[in-house]
């Protein structure tokens, strides 16, 4: 098996390989237990957290026990076909994540001081 060959070598990782990957364009209707079947074949999986609100639908976080499975899934699973879509597999990046997140926030802000002060979008 691949993961073998990975661990016996002296291999360095790059540096964003980590045991928690971010899976997008799933479909909808994807349940928990099809998502173990189709990531379980790369390694132990410690969680999967599939997005169920209307701004995650299509996601998914897959958290591996050990950092060679997970790199394992993501050079196998990346543009698999489920259902007529191309999954889009990548390590979780809590810099990037944090950023959508502020940047959430600030847009949200301007948006009630806006609604505070009376200053219409549309001038």
């Amino acid at each position: 098996m691949a993961t073998i060959s990975l661990r016996k070598g002296n291999t360095r990782l790059p540096p964003e390989v980590n045991r928690v990957l971010y899976v997008r364009n799933l479909p909808f209707n994807i349940s928990s237990e099809e998502m173990y079947d189709i990531f379980g074949k790369y390694g132990a999986i410690r969680q999967i957290r599939v997005g169920t609100s209307k701004e995650t639908r299509g996601t998914a976080f897959v958290v591996y026990e050990d950092i060679y499975d997970a790199k394992t899934a993501v050079d196998h699973l990346s543009g698999f076909n489920v259902a007529n879509r191309y999954l889009i597999v990548l390590y979780y990046q809590q810099a990037k994540m944090s950023k959508k997140v502020d940047q959430k926030k600030k847009e949200d802000e301007l948006a009630r001081m806006q609604e505070k002060y009376g200053i219409s979008k549309d001038k």
